[in-house]
């Protein structure tokens, strides 16, 4: 009677782990056969763009295309496209709310929210939609990922992660709830305000308490765990309400008002250049959401929509290049030609100048929000709020 009553509580304890366990509340739906490549790209940006499909994705802020698949997100639900047609090939969902859905080295990276955080990360593979690592995270509701194809960050007001290709993280930086050793954290009390990333280096706009301007902090985050931040450089800069736009090899570039101007630092986080803007009063009104300016890398440029224009960066030094007004997002590249989103479609500009050489009309409906792009072979992706749609 002894050994049955034992076998009944082990029993009754794996039953109880099997349906309280995440995998009881998690449907994973994988692609048979795998996705395959998609067809390459066309020689040129087609003369006529139509909508092929659309899907809703509220949890993502611009189009997710690598490998053979488009991934969406939202509510509870990441899905896997067929970029051509739009079908359904594979699906992850849990009973959790999305927060964010980001991609880094090849993967999709799904963040859910368990609680107060969003602390729930699953990479999943594009071709299949199979699971891969994964990892708990101390961000919180507002994250967004940034990822510089083998390190990605998750922003957050008062505590970022950066985490490795396998997810295994290699820096927080910030408040940190329950920190192993004391007195790591130069400053936990600061405001995340912007942050960009390139290769090994990751630029934090911090607002701190008692400082008479914004503070710019260059981090690198290593291939190792570190309990203590690796910090380049940190600097007070000569204004509030600034935001860091993008960062090179050895240049960060700030944006700072009276007078509007764009202010490159160097490796030691001194002004080596500054460039005047004309940027209206208003695209500068408060902090970008989730701690990103909207850019994006194409061949030979780094874009960046200031809230009414593009402005096309130097990817070396960071100096502006040309300036398109009347945009509606940064743009991104097909057939290595940039585009540009504005309110008549696409505008097909020449690299060197930005001069507009055409533009390929687009019907949004009564959609007059920003746009971000991103192509896959010969698909368009747009993100309009929470839509995403396919243009062929």
């Amino acid at each position: 009677m002894a050994a049955a009553a034992v076998v009944a509580v082990v029993v009754l304890g794996i039953v109880l782990v099997v349906l309280t366990s995440p995998a009881a509340h998690t449907e994973s739906v994988t692609a048979v056969p795998p996705l395959t490549a998609v067809p390459a790209a066309p020689p040129d940006v087609p003369a006529t763009l139509t909508e092929a499909w659309r899907a809703p994705s509220a949890a993502s802020d611009t189009p997710l295309a690598f490998g053979p698949a488009v991934v969406t997100a939202d509510g509870s639900t990441v899905t896997g496209h067929d970029p051509l047609t739009g079908e359904s090939r594979w699906h992850y969902r849990r009973d959790l709310p999305l927060c964010t859905l980001g991609s880094n080295a090849g993967m999709a990276l799904a963040v859910y929210r368990n609680g107060e955080f969003c602390s729930e990360v699953t990479a999943l593979m594009p071709d299949t939609g199979a699971r891969g690592p994964q990892r708990n995270s101390d961000v919180v509701p507002g994250t967004r990922l940034i990822s510089d194809g083998y390190l990605v960050t998750a922003t957050g007001p008062y505590h970022l992660e950066t985490w490795r290709s396998d997810l295994v993280k290699t820096l927080d930086y910030g408040m940190v709830r329950a920190p192993s050793e004391p007195k790591t954290q130069p400053r936990p009390n600061c405001l995340h305000t912007s942050t960009a990333i390139t290769s090994w280096r990751l630029a934090v706009l911090e607002r701190c308490p008692r400082e008479a301007g914004d503070r710019l902090t260059l981090l690198r985050p290593g291939n190792n765990e570190s309990e203590k931040p690796d910090q380049e450089f940190s600097v007070v800069l000569p204004a509030s309400g600034t935001r860091v736009v993008a960062v090179s090899p050895d240049r960060a570039a700030v944006l700072l008002p009276n007078p509007t101007r764009l202010s490159v630092r160097g490796a030691d986080g001194s002004e080596v250049a500054s460039y005047p803007l004309d940027v209206p009063a208003e695209d500068l009104a408060g902090d970008p959401p989730g701690a990103l300016t909207p850019t994006r890398a194409v061949p030979g440029a780094i874009l960046w929509w200031t809230g009414s224009r593009t402005v096309a960066l130097d990817p070396i030094d960071l100096h502006p290049v040309w300036t398109l007004p009347g945009t509606l997002g940064p743009g991104g590249a097909m057939s290595e030609r940039p585009l540009i989103p504005t309110p008549a479609g696409l505008a097909v500009v020449n690299p060197a100048d930005g001069a507009v050489q055409r533009t390929i009309p687009v019907d949004r409906g009564d959609y007059r929000g920003p746009v971000t792009l991103t192509a896959l072979g010969p698909i368009l992706l747009e993100q309009r709020g929470p839509t995403l749609v396919a243009l062929r």
